[in-house]
C-alpha cells in the first residue's frame, strides 16, 4: 500500500507569511497537529502544535525573542519547523512508517514535485493497518472489478491483506487496471490474477 492510499486530502497549508494566530485556528478548526508551509506553492517548512505553544511565554521560558508577541503578530516562518522532511504520493507505507519511529516524526507532507499534496500521520498509519478485515476488502475489490466487466467474470478472494483474483472472461487486456483498482484498494498489500477458462455453454 502506498502514502497516497492513506493520506489525508486535500491538504490545508498555510504559507510564511500567515500569522500565528490564524495557523492555531486552523490547526483547532481542523483538528489538525501540523500543517504544511508552503512559499508560491513549494513546500518550505512545517507548523506544528509545539511549534505554536510557545508563542507569548515569559522571557525565561522562550528560545526567541521574536516569540514574546502577540500571535496575531508573530508570523508561521518565524516558528515554523525547517528543513521538513516529505515523501511522494507513491512511497510505501512500510518505508513511512519506519521513518516516522525512527526520526519521531507525528505528520508527514506527501508532495508531487515541490508542492504539497497530502499529508500523512501516525493515525492514517494505524487506521490502515486496523480498519479492513479480509471480507471488506473482497467486497470491495468485488465493487471495483464490476466497472471493468460483468461481476460474473472476477472471483476474489484476499487472505491477510493478499488479493487473489480469478479472470474468466474470454479477453486479459482488462486485468492491467483490475491489478491496478484492486492494488489501489487501502490494506490490499499484494494483488495475484490467474486467467482462468470460461466454462463453456
Amino acid at each position: 500500500m502506498q502514502a497516497r492510499d492513506v493520506m489525508s486530502h486535500p491538504v490545508v497549508t498555510v504559507t510564511t507569511s500567515t500569522t500565528a494566530a490564524e495557523a492555531a485556528r486552523l490547526l483547532c478548526s481542523n483538528g489538525f497537529t501540523a500543517l504544511p508551509v508552503v512559499d508560491e506553492g513549494r513546500l518550505v517548512g512545517i507548523v506544528t502544535e509545539a511549534d505554536l505553544i510557545g508563542i507569548g511565554l515569559p522571557a525565561e521560558h522562550r528560545s526567541d525573542d521574536r516569540l514574546h508577541r502577540s500571535p496575531d503578530v508573530v508570523l508561521v516562518q518565524d516558528v515554523m519547523t525547517t528543513p521538513v522532511e516529505s515523501l511522494t504520493a507513491g512511497a510505501d507505507l512500510v518505508d513511512a512508517a519506519r521513518m516516522m519511529v525512527d526520526e519521531r516524526i507525528r505528520v508527514l507532507p506527501i508532495v508531487d514535485g515541490y508542492g504539497p499534496v497530502g499529508i500523512l500521520t501516525r493515525r492514517d498509519l494505524l487506521r490502515a493497518a486496523i480498519m479492513h478485515d479480509d471480507q471488506e476488502l473482497t467486497d470491495e475489490i468485488c465493487r471495483q472489478l464490476a466497472e471493468v466487466d460483468a461481476a460474473s467474470r472476477w472471483r476474489v478472494s484476499v487472505q491477510d491483506g493478499v488479493a487473489y483474483i480469478e479472470d474468466f472472461g474470454t479477453t486479459t487486456q482488462e486485468q492491467a487496471k483490475a491489478i491496478r483498482l484492486a492494488s489501489a484498494v487501502p490494506g490490499i498489500v499484494r494483488v495475484h490474477v490467474r486467467h482462468q477458462t470460461p466454462d463453456p455453454f
